[in-house]
């Protein structure tokens, strides 16, 4: 699809801005940021200096820290979709590891496994990180410090131990496995395992003076697969967007189905059970925003930098393949993480996607003309439509926004459909019909489902009996 009027001037001097200011406050040497989205042309606003003879740019690099992760997860995803694995699998059964081979490629991906945050040793003293042999020579040394599905508790080892594992898979180095599948199909030329040497450099500034001081350059070797990458704002507002839309951006599902993206984007544990301000599902944070408005991403932290990388999913005036990008070349500022919401709610309040005009579609197949209307099913009503050439339907009391379900035809069974999405994924509606043909009762999840309100046991209110 391609991009439609820039936005009024109003809007993209509000988004910079909002840059602008949080570079400022957080003290940021530099600070880049960029804003995808289908229906508008690339946004993107620079603040401040790289800390090398370099001037700040859209194509300057940061590194993007824990949002690496987000590609290793989707790399995994690959691997299960070409039927190289399974999401149940215990890892062990595709790598030979001395120990924690019983935990599930779905615990580490949803860091639900139990697994330590970090490799064997004081990596964070030494700056050394381990290279492949020795992360798993020395996995026997790694504690599981709570019990496998007990919590949410981060891990960069699990995602190491995923790296690896793609790789394993493959055939080839989880670098090259990344650019081949990932970075060159979707066009993400600014991405790399190894910076330019025009990326920005990283800085500690001082709690209490102006002072910035640069922090040494890391190579994470084996642990690269969970923080290693380096990225210019503009690539990653475009990855955000397919995280969000893939559909968008890989139209023909090269890199990603977008029914695995929608696997990945089911919340299986929340980060802090007493809050619920973020949940986490197959290698993706989630950020619900109210109404209905997910924002799905990851942001990341390594020494000299932040990053913050998400897309927007939902919502009145979102509009599609819609991602911000905010790096950071300081590793405090934390406001920089907020940031990349805050440009996407601003976006959509100041700049709303436009609304597409209804226009008339073919009618419902006959054989489904009498399944059309109310029904009623546990004492509550439905309305069954026919919208966009599919059988959907919805509670009559539903709040606003909220999707329908969607039915699909079993193919050898005409009246018997599998709910594709929406309220009982998955399970059967079956239609009962009389002599002459015509729908008398439904059968959704087994509930039965009739045109008037009755109990279970049968009593229609209307026929007194």
């Amino acid at each position: 699809m391609s991009a439609g009027p820039a936005p009024d001037s109003r809007v993209d001097e509000r988004l910079g801005r909002l840059v602008r200011r949080v570079q400022a406050d957080a003290r940021v040497p530099a600070v880049s940021a960029a804003l995808h989205r289908a229906d508008r042309p690339l946004w993107s606003c620079t603040v401040g200096e790289t800390g090398t003879d370099s001037p700040l740019g859209p194509d300057t690099q940061f590194r993007i820290g824990s949002v690496t992760k987000t590609f290793t997860a989707a790399l995994t995803l690959q691997c299960r979709d070409d039927g190289l694995l399974d999401l149940d699998d215990p890892v062990g059964r595709h790598l030979d590891l001395p120990a924690h081979g019983e935990l599930t490629v779905r615990r580490l991906l949803s860091h639900t496994a139990g697994l330590q945050r970090e490799p064997f040793g004081d990596v964070w003293d030494s700056l050394r990180a381990p290279d492949a042999d020795q992360l798993v020579a020395e996995l026997d040394r790694a504690e599981r410090v709570l019990p496998t599905g007990r919590r949410f508790h981060y891990s960069n080892l699990g995602l190491a131990v995923l790296g690896q594992l793609v790789a394993r898979l493959r055939g080839e180095s989880w670098a090259q496995v990344l650019t081949e599948r990932i970075l060159t199909p979707l066009g993400l030329t600014d991405t790399t395992v190894i910076p330019r040497p025009t990326a920005a450099t990283g800085f500690l500034v001082d709690a209490y003076s102006d002072e910035a001081h640069p922090e040494p350059p890391t190579d994470f070797g084996a642990v690269g697969p969970a923080a290693q990458l380096w990225s210019t704002a503009t690539d990653m507002a475009r990855w955000a967007a397919f995280l969000a839309d893939p559909a968008a951006l890989d139209p023909t599902g090269t890199v990603l189905a977008p029914a695995t993206l929608d696997e990945m984007r089911w919340p299986l544990t929340t980060t802090d059970e007493t809050l619920w301000g973020a949940g986490f599902g197959l290698g993706l944070i989630l950020v619900p925003q109210g109404e209905r408005v997910m924002h799905v991403g990851h942001h990341g932290a390594m020494p000299g930098f932040l990053a913050g990388v998400y897309g927007r999913r939902g919502g009145d005036g979102t509009a599609g393949a819609m991602g911000a990008a905010v790096l950071g070349s300081s590793g405090t500022a934390a406001e920089l993480f907020d940031l990349p919401h805050r440009l996407l709610a601003a976006a959509v309040e100041h700049d709303p996607a436009e609304i597409e005009p209804w226009r008339p579609g073919a009618p419902a197949p006959a054989a489904l003309r009498g399944v059309l209307g109310r029904w009623w099913g546990e004492g509550f009503e439905y309305v069954f439509s026919w919208r966009d050439g599919a059988l959907r339907a919805s509670g009559a009391g539903d709040a606003a926004g909220r999707p329908p379900a969607i039915f699909t035809p079993l193919p050898d069974q005409p009246d018997v459909f599998r709910t594709a999405s929406g309220r009982e994924a998955g399970e059967l509606l079956r239609l009962t019909r009389d002599e002459a043909g015509a729908v008398v009762r439904m059968h959704w999840a087994t509930y039965r489902f009739t045109r008037h309100q009755e109990t279970f046991e049968g009593y229609d209110f209307r026929a007194g009996s």
